[in-house]
């Protein structure tokens, strides 16, 4: 699995962004595809995934309203569009795959290497 997030940068509290991430070797909807980040001294946390069929995304309470999680098929892309952004958004965000996890009923980012590459900063800062 190779998946290439990009589109990071520095922004300031209240602007947008707009990550992207490449798929390679596969196509978008083989697999549910997702994001997750880390913030300095913090433990990573799951942002959102897109189911491989439907295409629907779900999405972590913290960014709810604010990120759109979307796939082109044609471009073999996945993005998540970042509004209303926060400091507290300021974090390295990766793009993984998604598995189903029985426990909360939902699909959940997969943080295990090999599923993912490397990240993109987002810096929400004034």
């Amino acid at each position: 699995v190779q998946l290439q997030a990009s589109g990071g940068g520095l922004v300031q509290p209240g602007g947008s962004l707009r990550l992207s991430c490449a798929a390679s070797g596969f196509t978008v909807d083989y697999y549910a595809i997702g994001w997750f980040r880390q913030a300095p001294g913090k433990e990573r946390e799951g942002v959102s995934c897109i189911s491989k069929t439907e295409g629907i995304p779900n999405y972590a309470d913290s960014v709810k309203g604010r990120f759109t999680a979307s796939r082109d098929k044609a471009k073999n892309m996945v993005y998540l569009q970042m509004n209303s952004l926060k400091p507290e958004d300021t974090a390295v965000y990766y793009c993984t795959t998604c598995r189903w996890d029985e426990t909360v009923g939902r699909l959940v980012p997969r943080y295990e290497n090999g599923y993912f590459g490397q990240g993109t900063q987002v810096t929400v800062s004034s």
